[in-house]
């Protein structure tokens, strides 16, 4: 016998829901660019699963082109978002910005992916020493 059935309450759970932005940053995406019913209502646990495990074309094709909020950026351009800011990128960028920049290859972005590949060693370097 559950607490819940001792106190005399129902064992239904109900839905859990977060807000847009909670769900948007779960699902990668730029919440400003997603659709105005979604920036509009609340997401439960089911529907953020379900919009994982088969996304709507809205979602497919944010994914694809973007606009990219700041960690899916950093993330593909392979910096740290701190390495963004250092970078003078401030605000969501496309597929398209993001693969410019990669083929522009300029100074800052050089400098922040070897600090990223150092700070990715030297964490690999720590768990090797604590284990």
């Amino acid at each position: 016998m559950t607490l819940a059935t001792l106190d005399g309450m129902t064992s239904h759970k109900t839905a859990q829901t977060m807000k847009p932005a909670t769900a948007a940053k779960k699902l990668g995406v730029y919440l400003e660019a997603t659709p105005a019913e979604f920036q509009a209502g609340v997401v439960t646990r089911d529907e953020l699963n379900a919009l994982q495990a088969d996304p709507p074309e809205w979602l497919r094709e944010l994914r694809r082109t973007g606009p990219h909020p700041r960690p899916v950026v950093a993330a593909k351009l392979g910096v740290s978002i701190g390495g963004l800011t250092r970078g003078g990128i401030t605000e969501p960028l496309t597929t398209e910005q993001i693969e410019a920049l990669k083929a522009e290859s300029p100074d800052w972005l050089v400098r922040e992916r070897a600090t990223q590949a150092e700070v990715r060693k030297e964490t690999v370097r720590v768990k090797e020493k604590n284990r």
